[in-house]
């Protein structure tokens, strides 16, 4: 099993690419980067935007963030966590995301999510009982980018034809896409246009993991889909392992570089060989 950190970067944070730099030398696997546009100041479903902390409104782009941490590290495995991928265009993301991995030689992942905040949809132009179908039709043209030298795609959200985009992806076929969610229909949508699951640390989710083990199979294949848990807690990584978790992402808040290498220290020593 795989440990990393998920912060939100901020302005007053510890940089970036000292955080990767950090990470990578304390033995960590990977850095992934939460993301929100913005944050709607009104919205009728004020529960959306209630008890958010602080950084949920102030962090930095991801793939602004990424590039400077792949720029800064030489193993550590960079990725979103998650992106919310009706909020992107698709074309300026998959740019994005190949740049990334360039940038890193093949190290950024992908993880993706259809958001829950209503108004910072409708922001976008996406009504939210869309934004699933929203969500796999981009994931699904980001893909046909990434693989194609000359790309089309037509769905009922996403319409282009006979497209070039470079630079490809290092990682072949391309990063891999991590499908967020914790609903009863997610092993369907990470088979139908994900690589791996993403879940959320939340009650009953480790059941639900090692049902996805036994079951999340691609045709022809006895062999697993990959599962990064997010949000982690320190004393239940041996339920984790015994789950199926192949990477658990512990939730860091955005604080300076003091403080940021006291926490990162202390994750290390809990784990201790586990890092090795």
């Amino acid at each position: 099993m795989k440990f990393g950190l998920v912060m939100f970067p901020t302005r007053d944070a510890i940089a970036p690419g000292a955080l990767g730099a950090l990470l990578e030398d304390r033995g960590f696997e990977s850095l992934f980067v939460p993301e929100h546009t913005h944050l709607p100041a009104v919205t009728p479903e004020s529960d959306d935007i209630a008890h958010l902390a602080p950084e949920f409104g102030r962090g930095m782009d991801p793939f602004v963030v990424l590039g400077a941490v792949a720029q800064a590290t030489t193993t550590l495995q960079l990725g979103t966590g998650v992106l919310l991928v009706p909020g992107r265009d698709p074309l300026v993301t998959a740019k994005a995301v190949a740049s990334v991995d360039v940038l890193s030689g093949g190290r950024m992942n992908l993880g993706v999510g259809a958001g829950w905040i209503k108004q910072e949809l409708r922001n976008h132009g996406v009504h939210p009982g869309d934004r699933w179908q929203v969500l796999r039709e981009r994931v699904e043209a980001m893909r046909r980018i990434w693989t194609h030298d000359i790309a089309s795609y037509q769905g009922d959200f996403v319409h282009f034809e006979h497209i070039t985009s470079w630079p490809k992806p290092v990682r072949a076929p391309h990063p891999p896409v991590l499908v967020a969610g914790n609903g009863p229909r997610v092993t369907e949508r990470v088979l139908a246009y994900g690589d791996a699951w993403i879940p959320m640390a939340r009650p009953g989710v480790l059941d639900q993991i090692a049902e996805f083990k036994k079951t999340a199979r691609r045709p022809g294949s006895d062999e697993p889909l990959p599962v990064t848990l997010f949000g982690g807690d320190l004393r239940d990584v041996d339920a984790y392992a015994a789950a199926g978790v192949d990477r658990v992402l512990f939730w860091a808040r955005p604080v300076d570089a003091v403080r940021t290498t006291r926490t990162v220290d202390r994750i290390a020593l809990r784990l201790g060989d586990r890092l090795s």
